[in-house]
């Protein structure tokens, strides 16, 4: 979710586009957490840019556009998206606050966080 159970962060970094934000979280990416895994994480943001992130066996690859079946969407705006993946914004309380929303495996959005750890 985006790291709903636990917030990662790319605190680092001083993105200014989108793509530069999705292109610095495939850059955390920990391949041992995604031996074996076959999931899709598709994000909408409101702003009309769509991403996904393919992962599969300790791969990971990010895609502009969107997934035919995506496993988890993560919806929220480009100014949320760049509060969580810079650690400004905690993930859980975007969803507790109606910033980020998710439809499909909720379950999965949690996993983000060990697979884009701090």
């Amino acid at each position: 979710m985006f790291g709903l159970a636990e917030p990662f962060a790319i605190k680092e970094i001083n993105v200014s586009t989108v793509a530069e934000v999705t292109q610095k979280l495939q850059s955390r990416f920990n391949p041992s957490a995604a031996a074996g895994l076959d999931l899709i994480f598709q994000f909408n943001l409101e702003d009309g840019e769509n991403y996904y992130l393919a992962v599969k066996d300790s791969t990971c690859d990010l895609v502009e556009g969107d997934a035919a079946d995506p496993n988890v969407t993560l919806i929220m705006d480009t100014e949320t998206l760049r509060g969580i993946v810079s650690g400004e914004t905690d993930g859980m309380q975007a969803f507790m606050s109606g910033r980020l929303r998710t439809e499909g495996d909720m379950m999965l959005a949690m996993k983000l966080g060990e697979l884009f750890p701090r």
